[in-house]
C-alpha cells in the first residue's frame, strides 16, 4: 500500500512539474537531477528539481568534509551560476495582487573546492532583495521576503557582484492570504534576515515550521534574554479572527519570563550592508498559558527604544494570540523592555517576535503583458543570452536585443526588438502579436517558415519590419502591404524565395498542361487505382467472416505513446536547428535529421496554420503507435513539449510514392512494379493492429 501512495505522489508530481502544488506550494531543491523530487520526512514537503524554472546555471554536491547527519537533504547540493551577471528563476502560475512569502536558501559547505566564501546579491524581480553574505562554509542562511506579486509570476534573481560565484541551495515560495502582514503592499516589502523569528522559551534548538505553521515560517529559539524562565502549555492557542498575522500555536505555547518585573534586551542587525536609513518592522506575540488566579494581575508596559507602544497597561489574554507591532528607524542596536505595572503581581512574558528590514519597492517592473510574451517567446525559441528575469529592469540586466522606454511611475514598455541572427527556427510565434508597443522589430537572418501573419499588421505602432533571409512562403499580409504602400511602414521581405510580394495569389501564374502531356499522367494513376480498388474488395470480402477485433476506448495520454518521447530542444539538436526542409504537408513541414546512433529521421512539426490541435495529433500518434506493417514507414517518436507538437518518423531517401508514381524520379517504374505498389497498398489498407 506504501509503495501504490509513494507512486501515485510521484505521478502527481510529475504532471505539475514547474507550477504550484495543491497548496499553492512550490518547493525547490536547487541541484538535484533533473525531474526528480523527494518527500521531507519531517515537514512531509515534496521537493523538486529545479527543470522547468531556471535555464541557466550547474548541478554539484557539497564537500563530503561538510556533510553531516543532521544536516537536511536539499543542503547536500547547489546550483552555481559562472557566466553572465544575472540569472533568474521564474515562479509561474501566481495570482497577479496576492501576497506570496518567498524563501532562498544558502548552504555552501565548499562545493567548488575552493574554500572561498562568495558575496553576491539577491533581486525579487526588478527590486533589490539583500546581500547574500556567507559567513561560514559549514553555516545554513536563509532569507525569506513578503511581497505582493504585480504580476501572474515572481523572479528570483542571482546577481554576481564580483566577489565569488553566486549559487543557491533551495527556494520556496508559499501563498498568503491577503489581509495578512498589512505592511506589505505595491511599494514595500518585507524581508527577514539573519532568522530573526523567534519562538521564546524553548532551550532544545527546534525550529517550528510546516505543517505546525501552515504558511511554514521557520521559528527558530532566541535564548539570550537574561535568567529568563520558560512558561508552557499543552492547550490549543487560538487567534483573533482579525489577526494579521497568523502566529501558529505551536509557537505561542511556550514563552519567556523573568522572576523580576521587568524583561530586557536588546537586539541589532548584524548584516554590515544595513545602514541608518533602513526601517525595521517588529512583531512582539503575547498569550497568556497560565489560568492566573482572581487575585494575581499580569500586566506591563511595551517599551521599544524608550518609546512605549502601548496606550494602557496591557494584559494578556488566557489562550488567546495577540501582537503589537511597528516600524522603527535604522539603528545600530534597539532596547527592548517589558516592564510590570505598579498593580502588577506578575512578571511579564513574552511568546515569540519577528524582526523585519522594510525594503521600498523604487524599479518598476516591465509592463507584464510584454514581459509574458518575452517570456514565451525565449520558451518557444530556446533563446539563451541573458535572456531571464526582468525584460527591461532594471536598465542594467536588460535583454539583450531589446529596446525600452521608461515612463515616469510607469512599467516599462518594449518597443524594439532586434532578434537578427539568433537561430529562431519554426512558425513566427503569435506571441510576437502582444508586443502592442513595439515600433520597430527584427527577425531577419533566420530560420523563421510558414506563412507571414496578419497579427504583425495589427501591431499599432510598427513603422520597421525586417523578415529578409528566412524561409518565409505565401503571401504578404493585406494590413502589412497596404501599411508598406502608404508609407507607414518600412517592410522588408527579401530572400525569401517562396513569398509572394505582390499581394496576389502564388502560384497563379503556372503554366497551362496540353491535353497530350495530361493523358500521360492521368491515364497511368486511373489505371492503378482501379488495380487497387479491386484488390480492396477482394480482400475485405476474404477477411468479411473472420472475427473482428475488440476496439478499446481512449487511453489516458501518458499511456498511450509507447514510442520514444523527444524534447523540443532535442528535435533542434537532431535538425541542426531545422535547417533542411524536405516536404511539407497539412500537419506542417519535414525536417531531415539524424540520431546520435547516426541513423536519418524524418521529423514532421506541425505548423502554427495547421487546424490539428492537441487532441487531433493524440489521435494521430495513437493510430500510427498502433500500426505495424512492412509498407509502412514507422513512428520512431513524438514531441509533445507545450505548444510544439511533432512526428518523428524512419527517413526513407528515395523520395515519395507520389513522385515514383507520377515518372517525376531518374528512373520511371515499370507497369509490374506498378502493379506490386497497388497490392501492397491493398494489404496495408486491409492490414489490422
Amino acid at each position: 500500500m506504501d509503495l501504490c501512495v509513494v507512486i501515485l505522489l510521484f505521478c502527481v508530481f510529475h504532471l505539475i512539474h514547474g507550477q504550484p502544488d495543491d497548496l499553492g506550494f512550490i518547493s525547490i531543491d536547487c541541484g538535484i537531477p533533473v525531474n526528480s523530487s523527494y518527500q521531507d520526512p519531517s515537514s512531509k514537503i515534496i521537493y523538486v528539481s529545479d527543470y522547468g524554472y531556471v535555464t541557466s546555471g550547474e548541478n554539484r554536491n557539497i564537500s563530503s568534509v561538510y556533510i553531516r547527519p543532521s544536516l537536511a537533504k536539499r543542503n547536500l547540493n547547489v546550483r552555481f551560476f559562472q557566466h553572465g551577471a544575472r540569472n533568474c528563476y521564474a515562479l509561474r502560475s501566481l495570482v497577479a495582487g496576492n501576497k506570496y512569502f518567498v524563501r532562498a536558501l544558502f548552504y555552501y559547505g565548499n562545493y567548488d573546492g575552493l574554500d572561498k566564501l562568495p558575496v553576491f546579491d539577491l533581486y525579487m524581480g526588478a527590486n533589490y532583495w539583500h546581500e547574500v553574505n556567507i559567513s561560514a562554509a559549514g553555516a545554513v542562511k536563509w532569507m525569506d521576503i513578503i511581497v505582493v506579486a504585480p504580476a501572474d509570476y515572481l523572479h528570483v534573481c542571482l546577481v554576481n557582484k564580483g566577489m565569488g560565484t553566486p549559487f543557491i541551495s533551495g527556494l520556496d515560495l508559499r501563498p498568503l492570504r491577503i489581509t495578512l502582514y498589512p505592511e506589505v503592499n505595491a511599494s514595500q516589502s518585507l524581508v527577514l534576515i539573519s532568522s530573526n523569528r523567534f519562538n521564546l522559551g524553548p532551550t532544545d534548538n527546534r525550529i517550528i515550521r510546516y505543517p505546525l505553521d501552515p504558511h511554514d515560517r521557520l521559528w527558530s529559539t532566541y535564548d539570550t534574554i537574561p535568567n529568563w524562565n520558560e512558561i508552557s502549555a499543552t492547550s490549543v492557542v487560538q487567534n483573533y479572527v482579525t489577526d494579521v498575522y497568523d502566529v501558529p500555536s505551536a509557537v505561542m505555547q511556550n514563552a519567556a519570563s523573568v522572576n523580576g518585573s521587568r524583561i530586557d534586551f536588546s537586539w541589532g542587525p548584524v548584516d554590515p550592508s544595513e545602514n541608518i536609513s533602513s526601517s525595521y518592522f517588529f512583531v512582539f506575540y503575547f498569550s497568556e498559558l497560565q489560568n492566573v488566579q482572581s487575585n494575581a494581575v499580569r500586566q506591563f508596559d511595551i517599551i521599544v527604544n524608550n518609546k512605549t507602544w502601548n496606550t494602557q497597561p496591557y494584559t494578556p489574554r488566557f489562550l488567546f494570540a495577540d501582537s503589537f507591532s511597528g516600524i522603527v528607524q535604522g539603528l545600530a542596536s534597539y532596547s527592548v523592555s517589558l516592564v510590570a505595572t505598579e498593580n502588577a503581581t506578575l512578571p511579564p512574558i513574552l511568546n515569540a517576535m519577528e524582526m523585519y528590514l522594510v525594503e521600498p519597492i523604487t524599479e518598476i517592473a516591465t509592463d507584464s503583458g510584454d514581459a509574458r510574451a518575452m517570456m514565451s517567446i525565449q520558451e518557444n525559441f530556446g533563446v539563451e543570452k541573458n535572456w531571464m528575469g526582468d525584460p527591461c529592469a532594471p536598465k542594467a540586466f536588460a535583454w539583450i536585443g531589446l529596446t525600452c522606454s521608461y515612463p515616469p511611475a510607469h512599467a516599462a514598455r518594449i518597443t524594439a526588438l532586434n532578434v537578427s541572427s539568433f537561430g529562431l527556427a519554426g512558425t513566427i510565434s503569435t506571441d510576437f502579436g502582444d508586443l502592442n508597443a513595439l515600433q520597430y522589430l527584427d527577425l531577419s537572418n533566420n530560420n523563421l517558415s510558414g506563412t507571414i501573419p496578419n497579427f504583425l499588421g495589427r501591431l499599432p505602432f510598427l513603422i520597421f519590419l525586417d523578415l529578409s533571409s528566412n524561409d518565409l512562403h505565401g503571401t504578404i499580409p493585406d494590413n502589412l502591404l497596404q501599411k508598406s504602400q502608404n508609407g507607414t511602414l518600412s517592410l522588408r521581405v527579401g530572400n525569401n524565395a517562396n513569398i509572394c510580394a505582390n499581394g496576389t495569389a502564388c502560384g497563379s501564374s503556372r503554366k497551362k498542361i496540353n491535353g497530350a502531356l495530361l493523358a500521360a499522367i492521368v491515364i497511368p494513376i486511373v489505371a492503378v487505382i482501379a488495380i487497387f480498388v479491386v484488390l480492396f474488395l477482394l480482400l475485405r470480402q476474404k477477411l468479411k467472416g473472420k472475427d473482428k477485433r475488440k476496439t478499446t476506448g481512449p487511453e489516458d495520454e501518458s499511456a498511450l505513446l509507447e514510442n520514444r518521447e523527444f524534447s523540443y530542444r532535442e528535435l533542434k539538436y537532431i535538425t541542426s536547428n531545422f535547417s533542411q526542409e524536405i516536404g511539407k504537408g497539412g500537419f506542417g513541414a519535414v525536417f531531415l535529421g539524424y540520431l546520435k546512433n547516426g541513423n536519418s529521421v524524418a521529423v514532421k512539426v506541425r505548423s502554427d496554420s495547421s487546424s490539428q490541435g492537441g487532441k487531433e495529433f493524440l489521435a494521430e500518434a495513437q493510430h500510427l503507435t498502433r500500426i505495424h506493417h512492412k509498407n509502412l514507414v514507422s513512428l520512431i517518436g513524438y514531441c509533445k513539449d507545450k505548444n510544439h507538437l511533432a512526428l518523428v518518423y524512419e527517413y526513407m531517401p528515395k523520395g515519395n510514392l507520389q513522385d515514383h508514381l507520377r515518372g517525376s524520379t531518374s528512373k520511371p517504374l515499370t507497369w509490374e512494379q506498378r502493379l506490386h505498389i497497388a497490392l501492397d497498398a491493398a494489404q496495408v489498407s486491409a492490414h489490422r493492429v
